[in-house]
């Protein structure tokens, strides 16, 4: 059994992507749905997945939920919800309600698109994740280098919530960097309520990094961080399209974690995904 822990869907005929803008984008500017997943899925020997926010707007969060409630293949989803909001706990009550309410995991939002680099430190922020926290889910993190030391304090601050971090906070892998990436990646890894996502990395490499031994130095150090029982593998689908396939990316993650034992690459491909998104 394999979860893929990180993908997204989308109908531009339902919602425009606005982020999908200038011609390195343009091959996502189509529609991605379950359907086309669901193939590609089968023949990476995928059986169950998250399908993660793209848009932050209300109405994601609830079509995601009813999609899943009729698909078996997604078994959890991180949504959005405005973490600011001061009725935010009935919010999450609510959307837990809906049809496939259930199997809403975790939220999400695009702090990466923050100017602020401590906009997870904002009080108001604070006491929303808090509310995430005491709904039972988690707090998965979309940030850039600089905004690791804000993620850090933020999971200091509050033990109750398990942070995800995605994508290993989108290293530099295009220029070959890995400082200061490495240094507050690690002291994020330090902290006990928080994992990451082996997901988003072939994007971030460029032509000549998009390899094994391009993406090894930093999913090496990814591994000796967090260790296999607090990292999950991911696709990033439809986003990884624009670097290789749904399959290749699944072969290079197995390829990148080879030397793992045999329960080592079961924790990163089934159980860190299903314990901690308690799929």
């Amino acid at each position: 059994m394999t979860v893929d822990a990180h993908h997204h869907v989308w109908n531009l005929a339902v919602r425009d992507q606005e982020w999908i803008r200038g011609p390195e984008l343009r091959p996502l500017r189509r529609d991605f749905t379950l359907a086309d997943l669901e193939p590609e899925a089968r023949a990476a020997g995928v059986d169950r997945t998250v399908l993660v926010q793209t848009v932050t707007v209300p109405e994601e969060t609830p079509e995601f939920l009813a999609l899943a409630a009729g698909h078996e293949l997604i078994a959890g989803v991180v949504g959005w919800t405005d973490l600011t909001r001061p009725d935010v706990a009935d919010e999450l009550a609510r959307l837990r309600a809906l049809p496939g309410g259930s199997r809403l995991k975790g939220v999400r939002h695009q702090v990466q698109s923050e100017p602020d680099p401590e906009w997870l430190l904002r009080p108001g922020v604070r006491r929303g994740l808090a509310a995430v926290a005491d709904a039972g889910l988690v707090y998965d993190l979309v940030v850039l280098p600089h905004q690791l030391p804000a993620c850090t304090r933020a999971a200091e601050a509050l033990p109750q919530l398990t942070f995800v971090l995605d994508h290993l906070g989108k290293p530099p892998i295009a220029t070959g960097a890995r400082e200061p990436w490495t240094t507050h990646l690690r002291a994020l890894a330090a902290l006990p309520n928080t994992v990451a996502k082996l997901s988003g990395l072939v994007t971030e490499a460029g032509r000549d990094t998009r390899t094994a031994a391009g993406l090894r130095p930093y999913v090496d150090t990814a591994l000796d961080a967090f260790g296999p029982d607090r990292l999950m593998a991911g696709s990033d689908w439809p986003v990884c399209t624009l670097a290789m396939t749904y399959t290749a990316v699944h072969a290079l993650t197995r390829e990148l974690t080879a030397a793992l034992g045999e329960a080592e690459r079961t924790a990163l491909f089934e159980g860190t995904a299903s314990r901690v998104y308690d799929l």
